[in-house]
């Protein structure tokens, strides 16, 4: 497949960065003010000088995502299936270098993880995968979707990227959505942090949401790891990133996720720290200008900071979150995290948290017969 969105993105560097530098926030509450909001708009939204207008822009993302959304708060929950990668993150506990102990489940363990994780009463699970084909191949991922598909209405994938007809197969296997994290879309950091391995390709990966709904997956989820690169800079290529997928398949599903790099076996250290203010800053700004998209935000966060962020933009949380294989029936016994969660707490309480803050959980949201998508 030829890619269409890298030379897109590539053009409107320069545009970023203006928009940026230069921005003139004494504007911003006529922005506010507005139905719809420009590109231009969102990055004024996005400058240093913005934070004054945080509490505006927070009141602005409430009335948006409750317009759009309700007062429901989707909950999914991760398996990993495989820890065993064959490339070289830096910032991963997977990586290849990282002294972890491998495992790669059997199908009958994930038939058990999927039991243990049903008593939670959880319907949307979502199956991962390290860099690793020779361990995690298609086939595995294929029998691994169809064993959890028996007790799971939503399953969803984050796993190394795929051409066009492999995708479809995982479609065709009942996979319904697939999240792809381009990592960072600073090239220069993007070389520097993964040294080895299929993921060196930036463009092959960069295509993979193209292509992931070209097969027909009907929702897809987008982000970038922040702590990498400059975040207003990250932010704004994401947004591109997101507008471009909902104008050219605008019956898909897009969901943003906002993963801050947390503690890892990799032992790497964030090169741009990104504070909570500058974070829920960011989420504000996606929300005024993707007033239809997703948001997620996962249990990397803190329970201080997703419960103040519920309703103000958040449309998608984790809940009971392991990040390693066997990590629930087995306790991740004989298996190393890809890394730290900040949100310790079970469904139930976040499920509580959420009531609490006058939302509600939600463990289902669609059904098989609304079929996938189309172009």
């Amino acid at each position: 497949m030829t890619v269409s969105f890298s030379p897109y993105l590539n053009s409107r560097q320069a545009e970023i960065n203006a928009g940026i530098n230069n921005a003139n926030t004494e504007i911003i509450p006529g922005i506010l003010e507005k139905e719809k909001i420009s590109f231009d708009d969102f990055l004024v939204l996005l400058s240093p000088g913005a934070g004054r207008y945080l509490d505006d822009m927070a009141m602005k993302a409430k009335t948006l995502t409750d317009k759009h959304f309700g007062k429901n708060i989707n909950l999914y929950i991760p398996m990993y299936l495989s820890n065993e990668c064959n490339s070289n993150c830096v910032y991963c506990g997977f990586n290849r270098m990282s002294k972890i102990q491998r495992k790669t489940l059997t199908i009958n363990e994930i038939a058990v993880e999927a039991e243990k994780i049903r008593e939670y009463g959880m319907t949307n699970i979502l199956l991962l995968t390290g860099d690793s084909k020779e361990n995690a191949t298609l086939e595995y991922i294929e029998r691994a979707v169809k064993e959890v598909k028996k007790l799971f209405s939503q399953v969803s994938l984050e796993i190394y990227p795929l051409d066009t007809q492999n995708y479809k197969r995982l479609v065709d296997s009942g996979a319904t959505s697939l999240t792809i994290y381009q990592e960072t879309y600073d090239r220069k950091i993007y070389e520097k942090v993964h040294k080895g391995g299929a993921k060196e390709d930036i463009e092959y990966r960069l295509a993979a949401p193209e292509r992931a709904l070209e097969a027909g997956f009907r929702k897809i989820g987008i982000g970038a790891l922040l702590g990498l690169s400059d975040w207003r800079t990250e932010a704004a290529c994401l947004a591109i990133h997101a507008e471009y997928l909902m104008k050219k398949y605008w019956r898909a599903d897009l969901s943003i996720s906002f993963p801050r790099l947390r503690k890892s076996g990799s032992g790497f250290r964030p090169y741009c720290d990104v504070a909570d203010k500058e974070l829920a800053q960011m989420i504000f700004a996606f929300r005024i200008f993707l007033d239809r998209a997703g948001i997620v935000l996962s249990t990397r966060e803190s329970p201080y900071f997703r419960d103040n962020m519920i309703g103000y933009g958040v449309t998608m949380m984790s809940a009971g979150s392991k990040t390693n294989p066997g990590g629930y029936a087995a306790n991740g016994e004989g298996s190393g995290k890809q890394f730290e969660t900040e949100d310790g707490r079970t469904v139930k309480e976040i499920s509580e948290a959420i009531k609490n803050a006058g939302y509600y959980p939600v463990f289902k949201d669609w059904e098989k017969a609304l079929g996938g998508v189309k172009k």
